[in-house]
C-alpha cells in the first residue's frame, strides 16, 4: 500500500490521544456533581455574593442619606429654633461619610471568603456610627414647642430613618440591629429617667419598628439567599449539561469516524475478498463438472460440490455486507430509468420457483393491470424483491403458501406486498430483526442462516428511493412484508405525437 493511501487511511482511524479530553470532562461533571449535591447551606455560603451587591447598593445610594439629614434637620430648625440640630446634621454626614468611604475601600479590593468577613465587621461598625448619630437626634429636646408637636416629629423622623436603613442595608445581615440598638437604648434610658408618657410611647413605637424591620429584613436577606442558591444551581445545570453535550458530541464523532472507517475498509476491500473467492468457485466448480476429467474418488466429488456451495454461501454473505457498506459510505448510486414493477416481480418468482417447489411452497400473484413504469434503479428493486422473496421461501415451511401483490397505494404509488403462513415473528423482535445483523429466534433455529442484512438494504434501497416499507408478522400466522415506492416516481403514460396534433387542430378550429 502506497504512503498516499496510507496517510489518507490514518486519517480515518479514530484518535485515541484525544482521551485526555473525555477524562477533564469527567472531572468537570464530577465536580458539579459534588457542589450540586453539597448539603452546606448556611448563611455564609453566598457571603461574598451578597456583599458585593451590598456595596452596590451603598454606593448606588449614597445621596439617599444626605438629603434625609437635611431634610430631617431643616424641619427641626423649623419648628424649634434649635440650632444644635446643625451639629447633629454635620455629625450624621460625617459618620456617613465614612460608611461609604469603607463601601469603596471594600469595593476596590478583590472580594474573598476571608475578605468578606473582615469588611462585613467594618460596615457593621459604620452602621453603628450612624446609629449613634441617630441616637443623639432621638435625645433632642425643644423648651419651645408645645404639646407633643416635636415628640411626634422625631418619632415620625426616626421611623422614616429606620425604615429608609432597613430597605438600603437588609443585603447586609444585622445592619438594622447595629445602626439602631443605639437610638432604642438611648430612649430607654430616657425613658426611665423622664417617667414621661410622651417618651415611653416613642420608645415603645422605635422599639416595635425596630423588632418588625429586623424580621422583614432576615425575610428579605434570606429570600436573596435562596434565589443566589437558585442561580448557582442552574448555572451549575447548564455547565453539566453543555459538559454532557461536549460528551456525546465527542462520542458520537468517534462513533462517526469508526463506523466510517469500517465503511470505507470495507467498500475498499471489495476487490481484495472477491478475487480469489471467485477463484475457489472457478476450480471448484470446474472439478464437481469434472470437465479436466473424472475424478477416480467419488469423496471428492462430493467435497468439491461442498466447496462450491459454500463459496457461493460465502460470496452473498459478502455482496450483502459490501452493499450495506457501501450505502453507510455514501458510494451507493442509483441508475434510474423507466422499469415495470410487474415485470421484475414475475422475474424474481420465476427465480426462486426452484427452491418453492423443493419445499412444496405455492406462490400465487395478484397483479394490477395496467400499471405504468416507475423511476427506479432495475438492479437495486431487483434487488428488494428477490431479497423479500427469498425470505418467504427461506422460513415458509414445507407445503405453504406465499401471495405475491403489486397495485397501486392510495396515495398514488406502487406497492409490493408478499405474504407468507409461515411461523411469524414475536411482536418484541421484529425492530431487532430490522437491524443491521440482528435475527430473530425463528431465524436462529433455522439451518438456513443469513448475516441478518437482507432486510436493512431493503429498507436503505427504499430509502434512496424516497420509499417506505413496512413488515407486519404475527406469531404463527405468517408474515407480510410491503415496499412502496411514491408516487413521484410514477411514470404517466402520455398521449402519441399525431393524438396531440389532432387536439391542438380541434382547439384552434373551435376557436
Amino acid at each position: 500500500m502506497n504512503k498516499g493511501v496510507s496517510s489518507s487511511t490514518d486519517k480515518i482511524i479514530v484518535d485515541l490521544s484525544r482521551s485526555h479530553k473525555n477524562k477533564a470532562v469527567a472531572k468537570a461533571v464530577k465536580t458539579t456533581r459534588e457542589r450540586l449535591q453539597s448539603s452546606q447551606s448556611g448563611v455564609q455560603l453566598f457571603d461574598r455574593e451578597m456583599m458585593m451587591m451590598h456595596l452596590g447598593a451603598v454606593l448606588q445610594g449614597a445621596t439617599v442619606v444626605p438629603l434625609l439629614v437635611l431634610l430631617t434637620a431643616a424641619t427641626g430648625i423649623y419648628f424649634s429654633r434649635e440650632l444644635a440640630l446643625i451639629a447633629w446634621a454635620l455629625m450624621a454626614l460625617t459618620f456617613h461619610s465614612v460608611n461609604i468611604l469603607i463601601a469603596r475601600r471594600a469595593n476596590s479590593q478583590e472580594m474573598t471568603a476571608e475578605n468578606a468577613l473582615k469588611w462585613r465587621k467594618w460596615l457593621l461598625a459604620g452602621q453603628v456610627l450612624n446609629g449613634c448619630g441617630w441616637a443623639y437626634f432621638a435625645l433632642q429636646g425643644c423648651d419651645v414647642c408645645g404639646g407633643n408637636t416635636y415628640t411626634l416629629f422625631k418619632g415620625a423622623a426616626l421611623l422614616v430613618a429606620l425604615s429608609a436603613t432597613a430597605l438600603a442595608n437588609f443585603m447586609l445581615r444585622r445592619a438594622v440591629l447595629f445602626a439602631f440598638a443605639p437610638t432604642a437604648i438611648a430612649l430607654g434610658i430616657k425613658t426611665a429617667f423622664s417617667h414621661d408618657v410622651l417618651d415611653i410611647g416613642l420608645t415603645a413605637m422605635v422599639v416595635t419598628a425596630l423588632v418588625f424591620f429586623i424580621y422583614i429584613t432576615d425575610r428579605l436577606f434570606q429570600s436573596n439567599q435562596k434565589l443566589l442558591s437558585f442561580q448557582s444551581e442552574k448555572d451549575d445545570l447548564i455547565a453539566e449539561l453543555e459538559v454532557a453535550k461536549s460528551m456525546s458530541d465527542e462520542a458520537r464523532r468517534r462513533a462517526e469516524e469508526a463506523n466510517l472507517a469500517k465503511s470505507r475498509f470495507l467498500a475498499s476491500m471489495s476487490h481484495e475478498l472477491r478475487t480469489p473467492l471467485n477463484a475457489i468457485l472457478g476450480f471448484s466448480e470446474v472439478m464437481s463438472t469434472e470437465v479436466m476429467g473424472p475424478l477416480n474418488n467419488p469423496i471428492y466429488k462430493e467435497y468439491t460440490n461442498d466447496i462450491h456451495r459454500s463459496g457461493q454461501h460465502l460470496l452473498n454473505l459478502i455482496n450483502e455486507i459490501l452493499d450495506l457498506s457501501r450505502i453507510e459510505a455514501g458510494r451507493y448510486d442509483l441508475n434510474e430509468e423507466a422499469i415495470s414493477l410487474l415485470e421484475i416481480s414475475e422475474d424474481c418468482i420465476g427465480m426462486v420457483q426452484l427452491r418453492a417447489h423443493g419445499k412444496n411452497i405455492t406462490i400465487s400473484s395478484q397483479f394490477e393491470a395496467g400499471l405504468p413504469s416507475v423511476w427506479a434503479d432495475e438492479k437495486s428493486m431487483r434487488q428488494v424483491v428477490l431479497n423479500l422473496l427469498s425470505n418467504a421461501v427461506k422460513f415458509t415451511p414445507q407445503g405453504g403458501e406465499i401471495m405475491v401483490k403489486v397495485g397501486w397505494t392510495a396515495g398514488g404509488g406502487q406497492y409490493l406486498s408478499i405474504k407468507d403462513n409461515g411461523p411469524g415473528i414475536p411482536e418484541e423482535e421484529i425492530p431487532v430483526v430490522l437491524s443491521a445483523f440482528g435475527q430473530g429466534s425463528i431465524a436462529i433455529k433455522s439451518a438456513e442462516q443469513g448475516t441478518g442484512l437482507g432486510l436493512p438494504i431493503v429498507q436503505a434501497i427504499l430509502a434512496k428511493h424516497d420509499g417506505q416499507f413496512t413488515l407486519k408478522s404475527k406469531l404463527r400466522e405468517g408474515t407480510e412484508v410491503i415496499a412502496i415506492l411514491p408516487a413521484k416516481r410514477v411514470l404517466q403514460s402520455l398521449p402519441a405525437v399525431e393524438e396531440a396534433h389532432a387536439v391542438a387542430r380541434r382547439k384552434k378550429s373551435f376557436a
